[in-house]
């Protein structure tokens, strides 16, 4: 009589879609962490996470910031993914990371033109734009 093959448990890129879909996360979700995972795992030249921390976190993390140029919500979501992994997967404590450098979120100046501007555009409008543009705002 032949043994069955013993079952192999499931890889871990399976075990995180698993988990994903446990939670009830969306399948765009699923797609961007799992691409975190596998970029993180190849950018620590494909060690096991279970080998890897904080420090290796904080490394990527950083990479992504300096080398990558990343705007600071790619950051933010790769950290969600990782962090995912190991809390959720691997089921495993991270102390705090403080030694990421984080991305810098761009500087947003706000557009107001002055009253002088504001008068000579309308002055530019024609016919009823004119008038309409003069409308007071009612809210």
């Amino acid at each position: 009589m032949i043994n069955p093959p013993e079952k192999q448990p499931p890889k871990l890129l399976d075990q995180v879609r698993d988990r994903i879909r446990v939670k009830h996360y969306s399948l765009r979700t699923e797609d961007a962490y799992v691409g975190w995972i596998k970029r993180f795992i190849l950018f620590h030249n494909k060690r096991h996470p279970r080998e890897m921390g904080a420090r290796e976190i904080e490394a990527f993390l950083s990479y992504l910031a300096t080398e990558r140029d990343v705007s600071a919500s790619t950051q933010n979501q790769a950290l969600s993914a990782v962090l995912f992994l190991y809390k959720e997967v691997l089921e495993m404590q991270l102390p705090w990371l403080d030694g990421v450098t984080r991305a810098r979120k761009p500087k947003r100046l706000p557009v107001v033109l002055t009253e002088d501007e504001t008068k000579r555009v309308l002055a530019g409008l024609p016919g009823r734009w004119s008038l309409i543009g003069r409308l007071p705002k009612f809210a």
